[in-house]
């Protein structure tokens, strides 16, 4: 049986894990809609997958990843299902993958931005490729190479360029977060 006290742990340990889930979710989501115009179409550059660098950090921002993608997608101008189911697993398996970076060390930090970069240049050039060759006659394998081309562009700069740079910050301050 759980006496008082340790139930009571359990409980804010999960408001705190649900806590930082919600606020990186928020900051996702409000990230991606701030930068809009770059967020969303053929050539992107989504700011907000700078954060895709959390996982390996805190367990929790997988969960708010996935679901402050999910928020997203439902703002993008072309509404596709697709982008929105596909576009999101893409980032929970990204995160997923980012996460199991730690077990990598020191070495894990420079690691940890290639699954969202290889994950979504994958997916979301395919998710893209087939809304755009749907009914056009265009070869499916060029605009996929094109697409997967220009979104792991993006991420690359989104997630080197800018989530590289915010690990050493939450290194520097990752005691005060009481980030493990």
């Amino acid at each position: 049986m759980i006496d008082k006290a340790e139930k009571g742990k359990r409980i804010r340990s999960m408001t705190h894990y649900l806590t930082r889930a919600s606020i990186v979710a928020a900051l996702y989501a409000t990230i991606t809609l701030v930068i809009y115009p770059f967020s969303f179409g053929y050539l992107q550059v989504r700011i907000s997958e700078a954060l895709t660098i959390l996982p390996f950090f805190m367990p929790e921002s997988v969960l708010g990843l996935f679901i402050g993608c999910i928020i997203s997608n439902f703002f993008s101008p072309n509404v596709v299902i697709l982008d929105v189911i596909f576009g999101s697993i893409a980032t929970l398996l990204a995160a997923l993958l980012t996460y199991l970076c730690r077990k990598l060390g020191k070495m894990g930090r420079w690691i940890a931005p290639l699954p969202p970069i290889i994950v979504n240049a994958v997916m979301i050039g395919l998710v893209i490729s087939l809304s755009m060759t749907q009914n056009s006659g265009t070869s499916f394998y060029t605009v996929f190479l094109w697409n997967a081309l220009t979104v792991g562009a993006g991420q690359l700069v989104a997630c080197y360029g800018l989530g590289i740079p915010l690990s050493f910050i939450l290194d520097k301050i990752k005691d005060k977060m009481k980030v493990k």
